[in-house]
């Protein structure tokens, strides 16, 4: 019988542009406001949201959403009432499932007392900080709004306001950094007891400052490979278990949104330069779709045609090597029969592929389940372009 494609779980994108300052290290789409009036249109691009999920919704009739994630820009600019409005225009267009998970991107140095309180009675139960390092200097030189003080402080107002699952962002092999300093952002991290911890190795992403202009004393691969195995000993010894190349939980707290990212799973995006993918089972086929990146045009055309970047259906060549660019980064790894309902192809179809990966000593076969081993997940961009012509 030929495998068939199965509409995997569906969550919810929503793209928030706007940062009061561009690192020079981010190479997302985010945009320094700099209009009339001093603040973004925060009511405007609410509106504009959900005309562009009501232009979508075709898409996702009937499904049910499993969990939302407000990413940027700085998504803590905007006000809790505009995140309200947010929120209860999409769950009266879609089916939001019982106690889903709906995470907000916060910027340590956009917290306010009495902020958190009013984020979580709007339905948001899970922040992300980005709070990249705790020493200050570095801070600088990342180009970050917030100090270590602030950081701390707004964690602390969180967890003042009732929320107890929060992820810390962390980078390593920043510019000047030390193993002593990378250990010490670790200790730091931990004595805030996130439920979540992502820890990363800092790139130089093309389009974007430091790419023109890198800075000259970024740690080499050895002191960055040496940072991240003293890290992740760190965080295993507290507690934090790897569930992905760079995310760290404690038991059952796992970013969800993320998972279904991994686990090619399906989701809408909405919003300036947010992009979906959907599994479309009627006619067996997967779309990616993207918006428009810059916030400008996006609102001058949210909920037409005209707002839409780009459609680019996945024909069946090219599936393995999507599936894989994700499914990989999981510890788990993943199940031949999830392979063949997330991509509608037989395992048959990277049977060679996975043979020379194993053989290489890249992947572990376990009766149905695949998974990377250690060394596996080192070379893992080697592992993947195994599946580019699979």
């Amino acid at each position: 019988m030929p495998a068939m494609l199965t509409p995997p779980p569906l969550s919810l994108y929503v793209h928030l542009p706007w940062c009061v300052r561009k690192c020079p290290y981010c190479d997302f789409n985010s945009h320094e406001f700099r209009g009339a009036g001093g603040t973004p249109p925060f009511a405007q691009y609410v509106e504009a949201l959900l005309a562009d999920l009501d232009f979508d919704l075709p898409l996702a009739w009937g499904r049910t959403v499993h969990s939302v994630f407000f990413g940027g820009g700085t998504p803590s600019l905007f006000p809790a009432e505009a995140i309200d409005a947010f929120l209860q225009g999409a769950s009266a267009r879609l089916r939001f499932a019982p106690g889903l998970e709906i995470t907000l991107e916060t910027n340590p140095g956009t917290a306010e007392h009495g902020r958190f309180e009013h984020y979580r009675a709007a339905g948001v139960n899970r922040l992300s900080f980005g709070v990249q390092t705790f020493d200050d200097e570095v801070l600088k030189r990342l180009g970050r709004i917030h100090d270590s003080a602030e950081a701390e402080a707004a964690v602390k107002l969180a967890r003042d306001a009732g929320f107890d699952n929060f992820n810390l962002d962390l980078m390593y092999a920043l510019p000047g950094q030390t193993l002593a300093m990378a250990e010490r952002d670790i200790e730091r991290a931990l004595a805030l007891q996130p439920a979540h911890v992502s820890h990363y190795q800092l790139t130089l992403e093309p389009n974007t400052v430091f790419a023109a202009r890198p800075p000259r004393d970024i740690p080499d691969e050895d002191a960055a490979w040496d940072m991240q195995e003293r890290c992740q000993q760190m965080l295993a010894d507290a507690g934090y278990a790897q569930y992905e190349v760079s995310a760290y939980a404690r038991p059952g707290r796992q970013c969800a949104h993320n998972l279904n990212y991994w686990r090619f799973g399906d989701y809408l995006g909405i919003g300036a330069g947010a992009h979906g993918k959907l599994t479309l089972g009627a006619d067996q086929a997967i779309l990616r779709r993207w918006k428009h990146k810059h916030p400008a045009a996006y609102l001058a055309t949210a909920g037409t045609a005209e707002a839409i970047g780009g459609d680019d259906t996945i024909e069946p060549a090219r599936r393995p090597f999507e599936y894989m660019l994700n499914a990989l980064r999981l510890v788990e790894g993943f199940t031949l029969a999830q392979f063949e309902a997330r991509t509608g192809l037989p395992r048959a179809a990277i049977a060679a592929p996975l043979a020379q990966a194993r053989d290489r000593g890249w992947l572990q076969l376990d009766g149905d389940r695949v998974r990377p081993t250690a060394l596996g997940r080192r070379f893992g961009n080697d592992v993947i372009a195994l599946f580019l012509d699979a």
